[in-house]
């Protein structure tokens, strides 16, 4: 696969221009349920980072699915906050069938946070270009670095840890915004579940000198601490109802409210337009 990072360096000389200056901009969006969502396939996706890892352009990115839009979206201020993320990947199929319907964005395929989370991981693999992992617990973010390596052994892992079961205060942030600067990490995956991920990578926004990609539970995923969907219940859009059985008592009341919520205001929009 050729990247943007390989591209750049096979054009780009020490003297041209395109060398120092950002020539790149992120995808478009369309508007689902007031937030902005990136009309994005996983190929998209992945040259939009690259291409910020290539010109040190920080970003923050996340992938979100029906809970995610709605939780993000249940008031003004968080939805705000989320319209200042560079890219928002339609995470969940609901999410794709609805952009296309709304806004005809004709996309084939969701940009799954666990999958774009491996594509990147073997570019950056191929291109040298470090990773950092902030997520889950202890256990889960060493069994991850741990795993990511057996699977693309020249993946550069350059720090893994998880946060502590408690608010961090504002000086415990910018420890670890030190810690993740100074491991050289261009790429900073976030697994703390929605809302509290995008939360903290909208915090450190201004600090972090790298991309951040908000994933959700590509951590456990990828570590090995639950599994995920068969691939045809994935495509139909029946992850929710596999994880659900995986966890009825925490994803119950959850599942039933948003996606009704989100079925609600989709066809409030629909009919809106």
């Amino acid at each position: 696969m050729q990247t943007s990072l390989t591209r750049k360096r096979e054009t780009d000389s020490p003297q041209s221009p395109s060398a120092h200056m950002p020539d790149f901009q992120w995808p478009d969006k369309v508007k689902l349920l007031g937030m902005d969502v990136s009309c994005v396939d996983y190929q998209q996706a992945t040259d939009a980072i690259f291409s910020a890892v290539s010109h040190n352009q920080p970003g923050l990115v996340s992938c979100h699915a029906v809970h995610a839009v709605v939780t993000l979206t249940a008031t003004s201020e968080l939805c705000d906050m989320m319209n200042q993320f560079q890219m928002v990947t339609p995470d969940g199929q609901p999410v794709r069938w609805a952009m296309n319907w709304l806004h005809g964005t004709r996309l084939r395929d969701r940009v799954y946070g666990p999958e774009l989370m491996l594509r990147v991981c073997q570019i950056a693999a191929d291109e040298r270009v470090p990773i950092y992992l902030y997520g889950g617990n202890e256990f889960v973010s060493k069994r991850l670095a741990v795993k990511l390596r057996e699977r693309f052994p020249d993946l550069l892992v350059a720090g893994a840890e998880a946060p502590p079961f408690r608010p961090i205060s504002e000086a415990e942030d910018r420890e670890v915004a030190d810690r993740i600067n100074q491991s050289g990490a261009k790429i900073v995956f976030v697994g703390l579940g929605c809302p509290k991920q995008d939360l903290f990578a909208f915090r450190q926004r201004n600090a972090i000198n790298g991309v951040t990609i908000c994933v959700g539970a590509a951590f456990d995923f990828h570590a090995g601490v639950k599994s995920m969907a068969p691939a045809w219940m994935q495509a139909s859009g029946l992850e929710w109802l596999y994880r659900l059985w995986q966890e009825p008592r925490r994803l119950t009341w959850r599942y039933l409210v948003t996606n009704t919520v989100f079925l609600a205001r989709f066809a409030k929009q629909w009919l809106r337009n």
